[in-house]
């Protein structure tokens, strides 16, 4: 990990950044990791304060479904993940077109998931401030240095594009056979449950520290295999952005339809495999990845074919330094900045006023953070 100074800025997110830029691309990574830092709040805020049916209705899609099923919120994680595996065919692919030494892109590639990790691990558990088995060692940033780690080393060493699909489709088959049909102890096979799952069980026999929920991880150890293929399938969105012989619209017209398929198999196998964050089933991938790519395809309408950009700039800051501004929030108290500068102006206005101000207020100074990062051209490269 550096924080560098360059002429000109390169977003980054779990990957190198890759030699052409969507817009799209890097203004749906801030768009996402808006959600990520805070921007959710405003709906709990508001549905907390006023009552309002509708603010009630979407701070309840701003939440995680406690075990089977999915809500918009449950999509936030894996569009993180998918879109670092979009970049992987603009980062990766001109260099293996080019001819450059594989193994050395490997070698990058592998320290860079490993560095996530242990960012992972450090923000989890700050630096010696925890005894071992108080710590928790999976996390976020892991599942995404894990995840887009394999993705990529697939995409390197497996050329041909028929055979990653193949690989695709394998995880999420052998992955929903290993649920299905390896017993755990007490429990038997297929039990899908929290404590009687075979993700929950390998989290228990292997992993270090705590667990969070105590029986399960939902960034646990097995859950990884079918993060890859989140992975991958930001790759294929990738490899049909770049394709050169392929127009606008056809690429538009790929995607989207691509998105629809993937949400509507991942409901249909939602029968016999539950659509399950924590234990991130094959259907989950499905469903999520599908989402995914129908927000990508409108992201990529909006900005890159009908050229409406002048409104990407807010999340286009957010973005270019995603790592950074994670990882800061446990380091900057951004929320006594915002009350200092703000909280006697709010103290003026009433209780819904004041506590939707005190939530716009710290995102503004996060975002003011971020955009004197960008003036200066620094950014957190991982």
């Amino acid at each position: 990990m550096q924080s560098s100074t360059v002429s000109t800025p390169e977003p980054t997110l779990a990957q190198p950044a890759p030699v052409r830029r969507l817009l799209s691309l890097d203004a749906l990574r801030g768009f996402d990791m808006f959600w990520i830092i805070g921007g959710e709040e405003i709906f709990h805020v508001l549905a907390k304060t006023t009552g309002w049916a509708w603010a009630i209705f979407m701070a309840d899609q701003f939440t995680h479904v406690d075990w089977n099923g999915f809500r918009p919120y449950d999509c936030i994680f894996p569009l993180f993940l998918f879109l670092a595996g979009v970049s992987t065919p603009y980062s990766l692919g001109s260099r293996l077109d080019r001819g450059d030494d594989r193994g050395a892109m490997v070698r990058k590639i592998i320290t860079r998931g490993l560095v996530l990790v242990l960012l992972g691990i450090l923000y989890n558990n700050g630096l010696f401030t925890k005894p071992l088995a108080e710590m928790r060692f999976p996390s976020v940033l892991a599942r995404i240095g894990l995840g887009g780690m394999f993705a990529q080393l697939i995409y390197v060493y497996v050329r041909n594009e028929r055979a990653r699909y193949g690989i695709f489709a394998g995880i999420l088959l052998v992955y929903w056979a290993l649920l299905m049909l390896v017993p755990v102890p007490g429990f038997g096979a297929g039990n899908l449950t929290m404590e009687g799952s075979l993700v929950g069980y390998v989290d228990r026999l292997v992993m270090p520290g705590r667990l969070y929920k105590v029986v399960h991880d939902p960034e646990g150890l097995l859950s990884t295999l079918p993060a890859i293929a989140t992975g991958l399938l930001g790759v294929f969105a990738g490899t049909v952005l770049r394709h050169k012989n392929v127009s606008d619209s056809q690429k538009l017209q790929r995607l989207a339809l691509a998105g629809v398929v993937c949400v509507v198999v991942g409901w249909i196998w939602n029968i016999v495999l539950p659509v399950n964050k924590n234990l991130w089933t094959s259907s989950f991938v499905l469903v999520a990845g599908g989402w995914s790519l129908l927000a990508l395809s409108l992201f990529y309408w909006i900005i890159d074919i009908m050229n409406w950009r002048r409104w990407t700039f807010f999340f286009v800051v957010i973005g270019m330094n995603s790592i950074l501004i994670y990882l800061a929030g446990e380091v900057i108290d951004f929320e006594h900045t915002a009350h200092f500068l703000f909280g006697g102006m709010l103290s003026f206005f009433s209780d819904p006023i004041r506590s939707v101000g005190a939530v716009v207020a710290f995102l503004a100074v996060k975002w003011a953070f971020l955009y004197f990062l960008y003036k200066k051209n620094v950014f957190l490269r991982v």
